[in-house]
Formats: C-alpha cells, structure tokens, sequence
C-alpha cells in the first residue's frame, strides 16, 4: 500500500511538470487536473488543509477552462 501511495505522489507530480508544456491543449488541462487530484491525495495524508484547498479550486479552474 505504502508503494501505492508514493507512486500516485510521483505521478502526480510528474503530471505537473509535463501539464504546463501543453496547458494550451484539452489534454494538457486535464494532465493537471489529474496531477493535482493525486497530490492532493498526498496533502490530506499529510494534513496540509491549504494545499488540498489550492489542489481543489485548481482543479476547479481547469475544468472550467476546459467546458467554458
């Protein structure tokens, strides 16, 4: 399990240096969104409230990027 959990972390973050290179694109926006959903997987772990709230407005924000 402990694996899991550092492999998401990693991917997420992984996810958040590639996104930025393609943000222009549908797929790019969702590249961060995903990012962003694993880390925030992380910041709950670790109980940093105000990185989940940062995750969950970006994510918010690219989905709204993405539809309007």
């Amino acid at each position: 399990m402990r694996l899991l959990r550092t492999l998401a972390d990693w991917l997420g973050a992984g996810a958040l240096c590639v996104a930025p290179f393609i943000i222009d694109s549908t797929e790019g926006k969702i590249l961060a969104i995903a990012g962003l959903a694993l880390l925030t997987l992380q910041a709950i772990r670790k109980e940093c409230y105000n990185l989940v709230l940062l995750n969950t407005i970006g994510i918010g924000g690219y989905l709204y990027a993405i539809y309007f």
